[in-house]
């Protein structure tokens, strides 16, 4: 669903109380030492959801906000990803991420007298999904089941389930047969 939201207004104002707060969880959880049980704790508490103990997230691990950020079971986030979640990023079961990964749910205005202004269009990924090293997930945009998203791509339009991607921006290569 897509919906927009302007800054310097009340309610951005409640939205910048939070991001406030994660932020200073996000650089603390990047800049020490810590095991795979204090990070989902921490990332719990930036996403207001407790994380799957089937879940391992690799530091550094960067989002913008933090409250949209959902995260199935038996995902498997690489170091470097960012989540830029407050359009919504919705992350099924059995999801891998690869490094540098970059996911986008927000972007700005077309129109230059808005342009501080943010469109929001969540994103879907998809049980066991899979994005390669240095992949970007446009706003909007649905990753299918058991698609893989070759490493570079750019994904600005849905990938259907049982596909493979690449490239930029990213195109269907081929079907995944898949075995029952």
């Amino acid at each position: 669903m897509e919906s927009k939201l302007n800054l310097d207004t009340p309610a951005y104002d409640e939205i910048q109380k939070n991001i406030d707060v994660n932020q200073k969880l996000v650089q603390e959880l990047n800049t020490g030492a810590h095991d795979i049980d204090e990070i989902r704790k921490v990332v719990s508490q930036i996403i207001n959801e407790k994380v799957d103990p089937s879940t391992e997230i690799r530091l550094p691990f960067y989002t913008d906000y933090g409250r949209n950020l959902h995260l199935g079971k038996n995902v498997f986030i690489n170091a470097g990803v960012t989540f830029t979640d407050l359009g919504g990023i919705y992350i099924g079961d059995e999801v891998l991420i690869g490094p540098n990964v970059t996911i986008v749910s927000v972007n700005h205005q077309i129109d230059p007298s808005q342009r501080r202004h943010l469109d929001l269009k969540p994103v879907y990924i998809h049980d066991n999904a899979w994005l390669g090293a240095n992949v970007t997930v446009t706003p909007g945009t649905i990753i299918g089941e058991n698609a893989i998203v070759g490493a570079g791509a750019v994904v600005t339009k849905d990938v259907p389930a049982n596909t493979i991607v690449a490239g930029v921006p990213a195109k269907i290569i081929r079907k995944i047969e898949v075995e029952n």
